[in-house]
């Protein structure tokens, strides 16, 4: 089964226009997520989905100079992006993860994809953030192409074309659904990056790490935070957005 890890990506955000762009240490987070990502051991390849809008043009140059693969699809729409992406590159098990994840460590994406091939025959979707115990910035999702082209085809609404996989969660009478949990509640530390605040911790947190080991892990970013408490201040009172 190919098996494709597909990174949502644009330029647009609402609270940091051009947030997966801005540079840490003379490079754009996208740099840091693609390195991380490729460090993942159970996929076959990586395929950045970006939208057709010329201020995405940014994140194209930057694909093609790290040589990465990139599709481009419809900005408002982003499941079908996703869709066609995902016809595009042959993918038959799909992992979604969102740009805005730099720290996303590979050995969680590798225990989440591990398990839904293992329990290929019994479920439909497998994420890390149906009950969230791992910090937000490792989520990830793994499911099948036939699921994606399913909801794909089925529905219309908005907010299941915005938010791609929406409509799977959201119907547990519909698909068989399991969830990935950590060893302990990690869910209060936010490494997401959607505000100036977020970006100033990942900042932080990058500057200390990346210097000294590139492939840093989950762990290594926990015991950085133990040493540095009052890092967490600068974007604990930020609400994800609904």
């Amino acid at each position: 089964m190919k098996t494709v890890i597909i990174v949502q990506a644009r330029m647009g955000s609402t609270r940091l226009p051009g947030k997966i762009m801005k540079e840490i240490l003379g490079q754009p987070l996208l740099f840091y997520q693609l390195e991380r990502l490729r460090k993942v051991t159970t996929a076959d390849d990586i395929l950045v989905a970006t939208t057709v809008g010329g201020k995405d043009d940014i994140i194209v140059d930057f694909c093609l100079k790290q040589r990465a693969k990139y599709y481009r699809g419809s900005e408002e729409d982003v499941l079908a992006r996703y869709y066609e992406a995902a016809r595009e590159s042959g993918a038959e098990v799909i992992v979604r993860v969102t740009s805005d994840c730099p720290l996303i460590d590979a050995a969680v994406i590798d225990r989440v994809i591990r398990t839904y091939k293992e329990n290929i025959d019994k479920v439909d979707y497998v994420a890390n953030t149906l009950v969230r115990s791992y910090p937000r910035g490792m989520d990830c999702e793994v499911f099948p192409f036939a699921v994606l082209a399913d909801i794909h085809e089925r529905t219309f609404e908005p907010v299941d074309r915005e938010h791609v996989t929406a409509y799977i969660y959201n119907h547990p009478d519909r698909f068989r659904l399991l969830n990935v949990a950590g060893e302990e509640n990690l869910s209060h530390h936010r490494w997401t990056v959607d505000t100036p605040e977020d970006f100033e911790l990942i900042r932080r947190m990058i500057e200390a790490l990346y210097p000294v080991k590139h492939d840093f892990s989950m762990g290594d970013c926990l015991d950085l935070l133990k040493h540095n408490p009052e890092w967490l201040k600068l974007n604990q009172h930020i609400k994800q957005k609904a």
